[in-house]
C-alpha cells in the first residue's frame, strides 16, 4: 500500500496516473487524493517557485477511474495572484475540475483570527479509531491514523451531524505541507453519514477551501465537519482543520449527495 510520500515522490503528472486501489473510495477516486494530485500537477506545469496555494474550489464530475490525466493551465498572472486550471480525465470522461488560487503574500495593518475552536484534548488523550475496519469504510481510510474526540459516530442516527477527529498520515515524508493537508483534509466521512441508521451511498460533490496557514506544520490536525442543512437528498456542511497548536489552518465548504 503505498503512502501519501510514496505515491506523490513517483507521481509524473505528465503521464498521468494508475491510482492504487488503497486511494480509491468505491468506483472513483477518493477526493482527498484527487486534489492533492491536482495541485501537484498544477505546480509542476510551472518554471521557478510558485506563490503559496490560498485556495481552491474543487468540482467531482464523474468517476474518477481507470488511469487519470491532468490537464493544468495558467488562466491569469496578476502581480500577487495567480489562478490556474486543472482538468483531470478519466477513462469514462472529465473525472474533476480544479480552480485553484496562488498568491504571494503582502504586508497588511488588518490581522484578526475569529477563535472558534472546539474545547478538546491534544492527540494523545484519545484512542484510536480504526476507520478502515468497519465495513462501510472506503479503502483510503487505511492511510490515516484517526482519533475521535467529540461529535457522533457514522450511522448513528445523530439529531447533531458533525464530526470531530484528530487525524494523521501514516506517512508523508518529504510531501509539501499544503499538499498533505489537502490530501488529509477530506479524510472523515460527510458529517450527515452520522444521522444514517443504516450504510447507504453518499457521495462529495464539490469542495471549496482557504489555506489559512500556507505551510501548516506538524503531524495530527483536527478536522470538524458539520452539517448544516439537509433536505431533497442534499447536505450541505462546513469543515475545519486545526493544528495541533490549535490555530486554524484550513476552512471550506462541500456539498453531499445523500441516498438515505
Amino acid at each position: 500500500m503505498p503512502s501519501l510520500s510514496e505515491l506523490l515522490s513517483s507521481f509524473d503528472p505528465s503521464a498521468g496516473l494508475d491510482l492504487p486501489d488503497t486511494w480509491r473510495q468505491g468506483r472513483t477516486a477518493y477526493g482527498g487524493i484527487l486534489s492533492a494530485l491536482g495541485i501537484t500537477a498544477a505546480i509542476a506545469s510551472r518554471s521557478g517557485d510558485m506563490p503559496p496555494l490560498r485556495a481552491a474550489q474543487v468540482s467531482f464530475i464523474g468517476p474518477a477511474s481507470g488511469r487519470l490525466d491532468f490537464a493544468p493551465q495558467l488562466l491569469r498572472e496578476g502581480k500577487s495572484v495567480l489562478n490556474m486550471a486543472v482538468d483531470v480525465g478519466a477513462e469514462a470522461g472529465l473525472a474533476a475540475r480544479l480552480a485553484l488560487v496562488f498568491g504571494r503574500a503582502r504586508s497588511s495593518t488588518v490581522v484578526h483570527d475569529v477563535d472558534d475552536r472546539p474545547q478538546v484534548d491534544g492527540p494523545d488523550a484519545y484512542a484510536d479509531f480504526n476507520m478502515a475496519a468497519m465495513p462501510f469504510a472506503p479503502a483510503f481510510t487505511a492511510n490515516f491514523q484517526m482519533r475521535p474526540a467529540g461529535g457522533a459516530r457514522p450511522i448513528s442516527g445523530a439529531t447533531h451531524a458533525e464530526l470531530l477527529t484528530w487525524v494523521r498520515h501514516n506517512d508523508a515524508t518529504g510531501v509539501d505541507p499544503a499538499v498533505a493537508l489537502v490530501a488529509m483534509a477530506d479524510a472523515l466521512p460527510p458529517a450527515a453519514f452520522t444521522s444514517f441508521t443504516a450504510p447507504a451511498p453518499i457521495s462529495s460533490i464539490n469542495w471549496s477551501f482557504e489555506l489559512l496557514e500556507p505551510q501548516p506544520q506538524g503531524e495530527w490536525f483536527l478536522l470538524r465537519s458539520l452539517s448544516q442543512h439537509a433536505a431533497d437528498g442534499y447536505s450541505s456542511q462546513d469543515m475545519q482543520v486545526w493544528d495541533a497548536q490549535g490555530r486554524a489552518v484550513m476552512r471550506g465548504r462541500q456539498s453531499v449527495a445523500v441516498f438515505a
